[in-house]
């Protein structure tokens, strides 16, 4: 059930009460057909949502995290009238704009300019009041004349762009956001950032899904973790995240478990390795394995700005190396070289290693980047005969996530500590 305006939900914007959703599994789309006139098909069923239960409160700002397949969607779209629930009840008090997936409520047919005024009817606003608001929708979205063009001509970063635009300008209540905003270029995404900020000060509700963690961090009040379609709590940002990070090294192990993999010996690494991996070097040694650790010892590529994390790799020797050395480098994402370091560096002296010896290194240190996304490369190398060889090394292997609640300018932020004095006094 879906109810909308409620007055007596009083400081309460969004009420989700034992909500449910349902979906039929078919084998074959055909056994859809043969269900409706009545004939008996094999049928499974899937809980996209199971008994979910929370409130948003007006004014707040909520995140909704989980893994893919975990319900975040679904809640928003059950929320917005988009998809109906098998059980359960949805309250909403206030008027609700929602940016869900790219191309909801827009007809790829009409104009930017014509989905404008679509958009604004559908939300209950006259030709007049849409007029009113126009010019700032176009600043706002600043797709110059593309905006008389068929939107099915756009690139998604024009594309959410307008929707965007459109989502914020036309005075909601209570926004909703799921993902768009991870497809539009940096500089529209702080746009939009700042546009949340606005809204929050003005007391108006935002709750959206993102996969970005430090969004997440910086501006949700509350944020609710979702898994299997499963509500497993809510909290304050930071507990939910380090949450979530176990939520995601339990599904490794639960993936390796039901493969028959055995893991003794092997670090947890509950995120993949880049599929596209460059990797060269000699025979003389091989990486076989690497991790990454929180300040808590949990693996994980998602941490926290400011805290300690470290670096672990295994490597297994195939012939004598007199002096190996060990590396680690993190890149941008434009493979620009922001920092790293050395055993040679740190003055750490490696014995000689003979074949079939093996060593597990760590690199332990606080991180002091900026919330962002980076890639870890990590090598065996060193020197024989004065000449520099390369072991085995592997180029961005992963990614790594910083998640931030304050950023500087920059890549680093030297956790500078100000003081002001006025003068006279």
């Amino acid at each position: 059930m879906y109810y909308r305006g409620r007055n007596d939900m009083n400081d309460v914007a969004i009420s989700v009460e034992h909500l449910s959703k349902r979906y039929k599994l078919y084998d074959k789309p055909s056994d859809r057909l043969k269900e409706a006139l009545g004939k008996k098909v094999n049928v499974r069923e899937h809980y996209a949502l199971r008994d979910v239960n929370f409130q948003i409160q007006k004014g707040e700002c909520v995140g909704i995290i989980g893994t893919n397949g975990s319900g975040k969607s679904t809640v928003l779209k059950i929320i917005t009238g988009v998809v109906n629930p098998t059980e359960g009840e949805v309250k909403v008090d206030g008027r609700i704009s929602a940016l869900l997936e790219l191309g909801a409520g827009f007809n790829m047919e009409y104009t930017g300019l014509e989905n404008i005024y679509l958009n604004g009817t559908m939300i209950g606003f006259s030709r007049e009041e849409i007029d009113q608001k126009l010019d700032d929708i176009l600043q706002f979205a600043d797709i110059g004349d593309f905006v008389h063009q068929p939107v099915k001509t756009y690139s998604s970063g024009m594309f959410v762009r307008l929707a965007f635009a459109v989502a914020i300008n036309i005075d909601p209540e209570i926004l909703i956001v799921d993902e768009a905003l991870s497809v539009g270029d940096v500089f529209f995404q702080s746009k939009c950032y700042r546009k949340f900020e606005e809204f929050k000060k003005m007391g108006k509700t935002i709750v959206f899904v993102s996969h970005d963690l430090g969004s997440i961090s910086r501006y949700c009040d509350r944020v609710i973790l979702l898994n299997k379609g499963v509500l497993l709590k809510e909290g304050k940002p930071k507990e939910m995240i380090n949450l979530y990070k176990k939520v995601l090294v339990q599904m490794d192990g639960d993936k390796n478990k039901a493969a028959g993999v055995e893991k003794e010996g092997i670090f947890d690494r509950p995120f993949s390795q880049n599929p596209n991996v460059l990797e060269y070097g000699g025979s003389q040694a091989q990486i076989v394995d690497f991790t990454i650790e929180d300040e808590n010892g949990v693996p994980g590529n998602t941490i926290e700005k400011m805290s300690t994390f470290t670096i672990k790799y295994k490597v297994v020797f195939h012939e004598d190396v007199n002096a190996p050395i060990y590396t680690f480098t993190i890149k941008d994402l434009k493979g620009t070289e922001i920092t790293g370091t050395n055993t040679m560096y740190e003055r750490v002296t490696i014995e000689p290693k003979k074949k079939g010896d093996s060593q597990i290194v760590s690199f332990t240190q606080t991180m002091n980047l900026q919330g962002g996304e980076y890639l870890l490369s990590i090598s065996c190398t060193g020197y024989e005969n004065g000449d520099f060889n390369v072991y085995h090394r592997l180029y961005d292997v992963c990614s790594i996530s910083v998640v931030s609640d304050k950023n500087t300018v920059g890549f680093y932020d030297m956790d500078s500590q100000i003081t002001v004095q006025n003068c006279g006094d």
